[in-house]
């Protein structure tokens, strides 16, 4: 297996590591492993745009109809050598 070193990690992040490694009985290293171990083995798909994917989960919800204001003529600029 290979192995990685991490450096510059944050105490703050250091230390709620170790408590949670003790929460489950197990060392810093287990723990860092099980983290990236479920990080990584989600099935999520990167596939499509950013668009189709809030597209996706907003649509079983329904839509509404929205009127489209009507728009006005372009105004004549505004003179400024007065």
């Amino acid at each position: 297996m290979a192995s990685i070193t991490i450096r510059d990690i944050d105490e703050r992040f250091k230390a709620r590591l170790r408590v949670q490694a003790a929460h489950h009985g197990r060392s810093m290293e287990e723990e860092a492993r099980d983290i990236l171990r479920t990080a990584l083995s989600t099935g999520r798909s990167r596939r499509g745009s950013l668009v189709d994917s809030i597209r996706a989960r907003i649509e079983p919800l329904g839509g509404v109809e929205l009127e489209i204001a009507p728009r006005e003529a372009i105004r004549d600029p505004v003179n400024l050598d007065t």
